[in-house]
């Protein structure tokens, strides 16, 4: 059987959602196709005690991303999706008597930290803002929304009035020791460190520009009604509507090149589909790796193994947790992050003792409403990304519970797990949903100042081949993933543009014709 296309899209996550509804919005046939039963990659949801749980990421921030993706496709986010702010951001906790809230106002959390450790820290918090924010701004523009990720260009796009502002950016300065300078309490230090892992990387090892993460998170947290999940399905009902046609349960096996540029793409049973380009949604390693065919292996270059980010090891659980005050998002912290860092990073083990992150998503700023009853959960620990070198035994996991579990009740956290209400991931599961990374979740780790500049852009080396997803330009996260698929899909219109190989399928703007 052979069918025909203008562009394929391989994988419906949201960087491939992105990049699917700003193609059908300009007129060209879609067509994406993806191995899961449904959108949303990494953004998934299990089944836990017949509860959908979200188990992939859980924290909505960059709202403008999605508002700006939406009306592009002439659609308003707020007609799809129902989303709530957060007062509280997160509720941190060392053990039973040490808790600290961080809110969406500088001033209550300035409040908080002043009655944990004391005026002179609040102090010093209004000033690490102040530096977050710098950071961001002078990124958000030549950096973030650039689809160029050569530093001499970002320098360039600054003019000359902005190398001085690149130069507080900090990227030769590590996270950890730009924050030791900002606060002399052990316990801030760890918990503004954390932002570090939502690039999948150690405070220790990645620059202090990654402060801006605590810029963008207190810029508002957001939580999707339905779960996260719903920002898929809201992106692949609009992209649908605009024409894109959906397959699912089809594993593409290999894209075509013919005459030195993509001509279209096998999948696993066999059927073969033209198409005048390829929007790879997936890592960038699986491109690498040969799971597209030896015909791109080289196309772009992937992240060597010492290069990974972080793997996780997860629980998704139906409970009725106790003791502990839950609120949406939770941190349980180690006392010796360097320690935890070291055991994954550097002996490429499952921590020690863990920080402990959990989602309680029947929870807002407070408990849930009426009575107690079971929760939907979801606990997560950090773990090296060598899902395709190690097999972690049932022996590992389990003691890998123990510690995180015992590290949730020395917080005053008791949360009893029942086999049958809960689903555990590990990263040799993370490595067969997500082939090629040895479960790493993040792409490549942002360590050192060249890391961010190393991740590919949208182009690759072949003609009509084009990259999204978190292991590309600008990085990780559900927004930045987002924004690479956009940036996919305006390189691809500009190169259709000038080398006009072939032609949108409708008036730009329109609905796409079959």
């Amino acid at each position: 059987m052979l069918s025909r296309t203008r562009v394929v899209v391989i994988g419906a996550g949201v960087g491939g959602l992105a990049a699917a509804s700003d193609l059908a919005a300009q007129g060209l046939d879609v067509l994406v196709i993806d191995k899961a039963l449904a959108p949303g990659g990494k953004m998934r949801q299990v089944s836990a005690g017949g509860a959908q749980i979200d188990a992939g990421p859980t924290v909505l921030t960059m709202r403008w991303v999605f508002e700006e993706l939406f009306a592009a496709a002439g659609q308003a986010l707020n007609d799809h999706v129902t989303l709530r702010p957060l007062d509280i951001l997160a509720r941190h906790a060392w053990s039973d008597q040490e808790r600290l809230d961080l809110f969406s106002s500088i001033a209550r959390t300035q409040e908080a930290i002043g009655a944990f450790a004391g005026a002179a820290e609040a102090r010093r918090y209004g000033a690490f803002c102040a530096e977050a924010r710098r950071i961001y701004e002078a990124l958000e523009q030549p950096f973030i929304r650039s689809s160029s990720t050569n530093p001499i260009g970002l320098v360039a796009r600054c003019g000359l009035s902005g190398i001085g502002g690149l130069s507080r950016i900090n990227p030769f300065t590590t996270m950890w020791g730009r924050l030791s300078q900002h606060f002399q309490d052990r316990r801030l230090r760890q918990l503004f460190g954390r932002y570090a892992t939502y690039c999948g990387s150690s405070p220790f090892l990645a620059p202090a520009t990654l402060m801006l993460v605590a810029h963008v998170e207190r810029e508002g947290v957001w939580i999707v009604e339905g779960g996260m999940h719903k920002i898929a399905a809201a992106l692949a009902e609009m992209a649908s509507r605009r024409g894109v046609s959906f397959q699912y349960g089809r594993r593409a096996e290999e894209i075509i090149v013919s005459g030195g540029r993509v001509a279209g793409l096998r999948l696993a049973d066999g059927d073969l589909i033209e198409a005048g380009a390829v929007v790879v949604n997936a890592d960038v390693n699986a491109l690498a790796g040969g799971h597209f065919g030896e015909g791109v292996r080289t196309a772009a270059a992937g992240a060597p193994c010492p290069a990974r980010s972080l793997s996780a090891v997860t629980w998704a659980i139906c409970a009725k947790p106790e003791g502990f005050p839950l609120v949406r998002h939770n941190v349980f912290f180690s006392t010796d992050y360097e320690a935890e860092f070291d055991d994954i990073f550097r002996r490429k083990l499952l921590p020690s003792e863990p920080t402990v992150y959990v989602c309680a998503q029947d929870r807002a700023d407070g408990g849930p409403s009426g009575p107690r009853r079971e929760e939907r959960l979801l606990c997560l620990v950090n773990a090296p990304p060598t899902g395709d070198s190690h097999t972690f035994t049932r022996a590992e996991i389990e003691q890998c519970e123990k510690r995180a579990f015992g590290r949730l009740e020395r917080c005053g956290l008791v949360v009893r797990m029942r086999p049958e209400m809960s689903v555990v991931t590990d990263p040799n599961e993370f490595e067969r949903l997500f082939p090629a990374t040895g479960g790493a979740l993040y792409g490549r780790a942002s360590h050192g100042w060249r890391a961010s500049f190393q991740r590919p852009g949208a182009r690759t080396r072949i003609p009509g081949l084009y990259l999204a997803g978190g292991s590309t330009h600008p990085g990780p996260g559900v927004p930045m993933a987002a924004l690479s698929g956009r940036t996919a899909a305006a390189s691809l219109l500009a190169d259709l543009a000038s080398t006009r190989r072939f032609h949108p399928a409708a008036t730009p703007g329109g609905m796409s014709t079959r």
